[in-house]
């Protein structure tokens, strides 16, 4: 059998796991080992003989090593560390794609494609380096995205919820355009989750929802587009406010306010150019791809500095 097709049924019983309705989702805490068995478990009970016949569920010293290996990759520095995931990713999806109920984790998989792909692109064609000193728009690998998203359709949910969440982002007191950070964020599917416990259109970790007044048990407002996207804008407002900056407001919003102002001060930096290859290398990759979705859906440009 080969390598991939056990990892991707890895994820397919860790989704199994928190999407099959008749186990409740696993929260972030839960042991490994409990989530481990209870996909094995589902995987077992509802996946189809045919389907057995040609995948089996790894075991779990190949589901520790492979997650390991894909988590280390998207917290690294190498494009070319993450790049070699795609045949695992497209084989993860597919499996997916044959399990009722899996939807949720779906569009989550599928950003990690575009993420796998651009990563490939840097590989094969790194970004030239920046100026001494970064200026005005300067944001690594922003073109990149520009070219991959000017030919590539909105998401269907797009046309739903774009308008009625607009004038939710300008109450919050930020940029309606910002509305379209549901589409890196989600696919605009308010239901979508991630393994690691973010949920909603806007992805928000259970303990980030909880500050900004979501409860996160049943019903788990995360899932409710206009109080989620409150939430967001709240979030947002509040990390643009504190670095002065869309791009390093970005950065804070993917990996977190504290890694951004420590790398900030490791580096002796002010920008996000500056200190784009001391972030996670999701990070490097939302940050441009962000700015590229608000440039080709809405015109916008949110990058330069706001301080001189």
């Amino acid at each position: 059998m080969k390598w991939h097709w056990c990892w991707s049924l890895g994820l397919l019983g860790a989704a199994l796991a928190e999407a099959t309705p008749q186990a409740p989702p696993a929260p972030p805490e839960t042991p490994a080992d409990t989530l481990y068995q209870a996909g094995k478990d589902l995987f077992d009970s509802l996946v189809p003989d045919e389907v057995k016949e040609q995948y089996e569920f790894p075991d779990r010293a190949q589901w520790d090593d492979l997650v390991r290996h894909l988590q280390a990759a998207l917290a690294g520095d190498s494009p070319a560390a993450l790049a070699q995931y795609e045949p695992e990713a497209r084989a993860a999806l597919a499996a997916l794609r044959l399990v009722p109920g899996s939807e949720e984790y779906q569009d989550w998989l599928e950003e990690q494609l575009d993420y796998i792909e651009a990563a490939k692109e840097m590989a094969h064609h790194p970004a030239a380096k920046p100026p001494a000193k970064p200026v005005g728009q300067y944001i690594p690998n922003y073109d990149l995205w520009v070219q991959r998203l000017r030919t590539r359709n909105r998401p269907p949910g797009a046309e739903k919820y774009v308008a009625r969440l607009q004038p939710v982002f300008v109450a919050g007191g930020v940029p309606g355009q910002l509305v379209w950070l549901a589409e890196v964020e989600s696919g605009f599917n308010p239901a979508a989750r991630s393994p690691s416990g973010a949920r909603g259109l806007f992805q928000l970790m259970p303990a980030t929802a909880r500050e900004l007044g979501l409860r996160t048990m049943l019903p788990d407002e995360r899932t409710d587009p206009a109080k989620s996207a409150g939430a967001s804008a709240r979030l947002l407002r509040e990390l643009r406010a504190k670095f002065g900056d869309w791009p390093l407001a970005l950065a804070a919003y993917n990996a977190g306010a504290g890694r951004v102002q420590r790398t900030l001060a490791k580096e002796k930096a002010r920008t996000f150019a500056e200190i784009a290859d001391a972030l996670p290398l999701e990070t490097r990759l939302y940050v441009p791809k962000v700015l590229a979705v608000l440039r080709v859906r809405t015109g916008i440009a949110l990058a330069g500095p706001a301080r001189p």
